[in-house]
């Protein structure tokens, strides 16, 4: 009895021995903390670009979305009618810049046709101007001569030389001449009237020219209000789209910050989404058990919410400071008091195998690193 009973204590003693050194050579191997959260580096809070009153939210906490899935909607009546009022304004706009247009083209025909044929008259009544002139010249000189011959045969037909014939010959000459002057200074006069006319006509093409440069001004202007407007409009265009709140990738909803019928501004929270496959776990690991850890090294972590449940990760990052240097209040110790605290620093591990689907930002669990 005293041997069996010297047996079974040296049996636990091995047993103890063993599971002590597996249990010593386990903590060599591996990096152990329960400091331990599950984050995502992809969570991302969607918001509405336009402010408006929520119509409708199609998603709650928890579901999965797919990217380009509306999630929720404002009322977009307001930004329709004023997509409504820019198109028919726009409509009117272009239909003024339209007839105005032809206005101008047709204006400018007339002006140009006007001022061609006003050009060539003048031309034309300066030729006949300058023709006359000549004429006038030459004719006044022939009626002088004409007096002069009729004189000298009137005083030679007082003297009884000549037979009265011969002076009323040189007479209806004289008198024919000063017709024929009288009928070229009255086509002188008529020309000079009709000169005076193109002129007026000429002055008044050119007022017209003054009025199509004032249209195409008007043109112009309404152009730019044109332009404008379009670019309003496609801000409204765009605004009316933005009244649709749609995923940008594929996740789940992690909090749903809203409720129909509240209203909103631009840049107001709605969701808080989580992109799939972004879950990592940060380990927060004391200073004195970093020997070993390196990036790529084998992570094993196990969730408080899932027992026996094990997810396999690499060690992705391992962060240059502690998590205390970025606290909100930091340790002060300018004034000489000091109490050594074991520091963590943060170890990013991103999870390689197992169902991420059960994984929730903000769980707690326990993780292992092999050392290397």
């Amino acid at each position: 009895m005293k041997k069996l009973g010297l047996l079974l204590i040296l049996l636990m003693l091995v047993a103890f021995g063993f599971l002590s050194y597996r249990w010593i050579r386990h903590r060599m191997e591996y990096a152990i903390t329960e400091a331990v959260f599950i984050k995502s580096d992809r969570m991302v809070n969607l918001s509405f670009e336009v402010e408006g009153r929520v119509a409708e939210l199609y998603k709650d906490t928890g579901q999965s979305v797919v990217k380009g899935e509306v999630l929720a909607r404002v009322e977009p009546e307001s930004y329709r009618l004023a997509v409504e009022g820019h198109k028919s304004r726009l409509a009117s706009m272009v239909a003024q810049r339209d007839a105005l247009a032809l206005q101008i083209e047709r204006l400018s025909r007339q002006v140009k046709l006007k001022i061609s044929i006003s050009e060539d008259t003048l031309r034309e009544l300066s030729a006949r101007e300058s023709s006359l002139r000549l004429q006038v010249r030459e004719v006044e000189l022939q009626v002088e001569q004409a007096r002069r011959e009729r004189d000298r045969l009137e005083n030679l037909l007082k003297e009884g030389l000549i037979p009265r014939q011969k002076f009323e010959q040189a007479d209806t000459l004289y008198q024919s001449q000063i017709l024929r002057k009288k009928a070229l200074e009255e086509s002188l006069q008529e020309v000079r009237s009709l000169y005076s006319k193109a002129q007026k006509e000429l002055q008044s093409s050119k007022a017209e020219v003054l009025r199509l440069q004032e249209l195409q001004e008007q043109k112009r202007a309404l152009e730019e209000e044109i332009r404008a407007l379009q670019s309003q409009l496609s801000k409204t265009l765009l605004d009316l789209k933005k009244t649709e709140l749609t995923s940008p990738v594929d996740g789940v909803i992690a909090k749903r910050f809203v409720s129909p019928g509240d209203t909103v501004r631009p840049g107001q929270p709605v969701y808080a989404l989580i992109e799939r496959g972004s879950h990592y776990a940060e380990a927060l690991l004391e200073e004195t058990k970093l020997r070993g850890v390196k990036v790529g090294a084998k992570a094993y972590l196990t969730l408080d919410a899932y027992p026996g449940v094990v997810f396999e990760g690499v060690v992705e990052e391992i962060s240059p400071a502690s998590a205390s240097t970025f606290a909100l209040v930091p340790r002060d110790v300018s004034a000489g008091e000091f109490t050594k605290v074991v520091q963590r620093i943060p170890i990013k591990i991103r999870i390689t195998r197992g169902d991420l689907s059960l994984l929730r930002v903000g769980m707690g669990g326990r993780v292992e690193i092999k050392r290397q």
